[in-house]
């Protein structure tokens, strides 16, 4: 099995100028350069990122060389892209700290040792440009109807969409031409909400310099029900483990959706196909096992081994009744947690610990009799926590049935 096939097999293609062409490229007796971009709109990847991670090191495995191309030129427009509004304009200052933070974590995934791959900017070559020679040598290329007519801008069409937004297509299109100008990249691969940007690249390609060169797309992580998946009740499943632990990680997945575990197994973890078969079968409780091994080896891959452990074992303590919190997320309040008198109420205890979003919320989960501490239930809002027990013992702050959080003091 080639590795188009094995993503294929995986669930990980969706579309491509020519498979047929991509096959050729990909099984040659020469390895290709190809590359996948990622704008820093935010300080850390997220699920979404972690699928084309995943896609880039299946094809660096097959010999192949990945460029990473980090926006930092296209954050400062940012990607219209499924959005109703304009994204928030960042400060270069920001989008510089969030690729320090992407070159970081994407290392996890892709193995830049030895020149097996290469991390580039857009901004080294993108903000210098002569505006005007921009528009007139490539500019020229680009039909306002057919941009118009792409699932990129058909969302931002209703509400309003600015020329500065319009830009972003013919900005990452260049993006193409320079890195096959530069490195001779062939071929480019992203996920299947790109199609528009990405076909534009490559057609920039051959009318510009009469290249030939492909991309193909990879499906979106999505639930049986057609929704993105990545999304908790705190917001979306990050890489960085100070945004989400490695443990909320693991039960991200292990609490996943029956219908949802094979796909998830297939597309972010490199267990072998056969292996992954023989769960095919299983519903209910049999495929507990299934998830377990999938949120083992998502978390493996992104925290290691040793929080992938940590965060098993204290799973496994949890469901068993056990006491060892050791590995639990856990936040060491201080002193100005506390109040003049040596306490903090449970509702700022919640929202300190991240289980709940606003006090508001807190309040909720209280009512509704969702909130346990040291599995004794908390029915009223006016409860507080000392200072001086917490120092005597750490507390497991329960939310419902799956999230869980440990509180502890100096």
């Amino acid at each position: 099995m080639n590795v188009l096939e094995e993503l294929r097999a995986r669930n990980l293609l969706k579309q491509s100028t020519d498979f047929q062409k991509v096959e050729q490229m990909l099984t040659g007796s020469e390895p290709i350069k190809f590359y996948i971009g990622f704008d820093p709109t935010a300080d850390s990847l997220h699920i979404g990122h972690y699928v084309q991670g995943v896609v880039m090191a299946h094809l660096q495995r097959a010999g192949h060389f990945p460029i990473c191309l980090f926006g930092g030129a296209t954050a400062l427009i940012g990607d219209p892209t499924g959005k109703t509004d304009m994204r928030k304009m960042l400060t270069p200052e920001q989008i510089a700290h969030n690729i320090d933070c992407f070159r970081a974590q994407m290392s996890a995934i892709v193995d830049f040792s030895e020149d097996k791959a290469q991390m580039v900017n857009n901004a080294d070559w993108l903000s210098d440009l002569n505006y005007i020679r921009f528009l007139r040598e490539y500019g020229v290329h680009f039909s306002v109807n057919r941009m118009l007519a792409a699932e990129c801008y058909k969302a931002r069409w209703e509400r309003g969409l600015t020329f500065f937004e319009l830009n972003y297509m013919i900005m990452q299109s260049y993006d193409f031409l320079h890195l096959n100008r530069q490195f001779g990249c062939k071929l480019q691969m992203g996920g299947d909400d790109q199609w528009s940007n990405m076909l534009s690249g490559a057609e920039l390609c051959r009318r510009v310099d009469g290249k030939e060169v492909h991309v193909c797309t990879s499906s979106l992580l999505l639930s049986s029900e057609g929704k993105k998946m990545g999304k908790t009740e705190n917001g979306a499943v990050w890489i960085d483990k100070n945004r989400t632990s490695p443990y909320d990680f693991y039960q991200y997945w292990r609490n996943l959706a029956d219908a949802n575990v094979i796909n998830c197994m297939k597309m972010l973890t490199f267990l072998p196909l056969e292996q992954i078969a023989e769960y095919e079968s299983l519903s209910g409780s049999a495929l507990n096992e299934a998830k377990a091994l999938l949120a083992f080896e998502a978390t493996k891959l992104i925290h290691g081994e040793e929080n992938a452990q940590k965060a098993q074992d204290a799973a496994r303590s949890l469901f068993a009744g056990g006491a060892e919190c050791a590995n639990l997320p856990s936040t060491a309040l201080t002193a100005s947690d506390f109040t003049d008198g040596g306490t903090i109420d449970i509702l700022t205890a919640l929202t300190r610990t991240g289980l709940a979003k606003s006090r508001g919320e807190a309040r909720r989960l209280i009512d509704q009799g969702g909130v346990f501490a040291d599995d004794k239930k908390i029915d009223s809002v006016a409860f507080a926590f000392a200072r001086e027990d917490l120092q005597k013992s750490p507390v497991l702050l329960k939310k419902g049935k799956k999230g869980f959080h440990q509180i502890t003091t100096e």
